[in-house]
């Protein structure tokens, strides 16, 4: 069983930046892809960014050239990098890890850091 500890998350005006981490309590070498996803109040949860291979990356439209994931499988920890933020931004952001050659059932989740972003 991995436990994913997500961190990085607090009160940030808009325009501001964040960066978030995950640690994996084992080798996050076995996952592919890991991502990070967002769940606003009254919304249901979506993929903000994943990364393929620990290096190749997508991202949802609305953060495109805003942010960033990385991943270093030397601290297996994933991080997302989040600049120019806005208000709509604000949301509790998760890391999901799935383990490789898996497609939805099996993914591990982190218990969530909070992202406020004021206007």
């Amino acid at each position: 069983q991995v436990q994913l500890v997500e961190s990085g998350g607090g009160l940030v005006q808009a325009g501001g930046s964040l960066r978030l981490s995950c640690v994996a309590s084992g080798s996050i070498s076995s996952f592919d892809p890991m991502g990070w996803y967002r769940q606003a109040p009254g919304k249901l949860r979506e993929l903000v960014a994943n990364i393929f291979g620990g290096a190749i990356t997508t991202y949802a439209d609305s953060v495109k050239g805003r942010f960033t994931i990385s991943q270093d499988n030397a601290e297996n920890t994933v991080h997302l990098q989040m600049n120019s933020l806005k208000p709509e931004d604000t949301a509790v952001y998760y890391c999901r890890a799935r383990p490789r050659g898996t497609v939805g059932a099996a993914d591990y989740w982190g218990q969530g850091t909070q992202v406020t972003v004021s206007s």
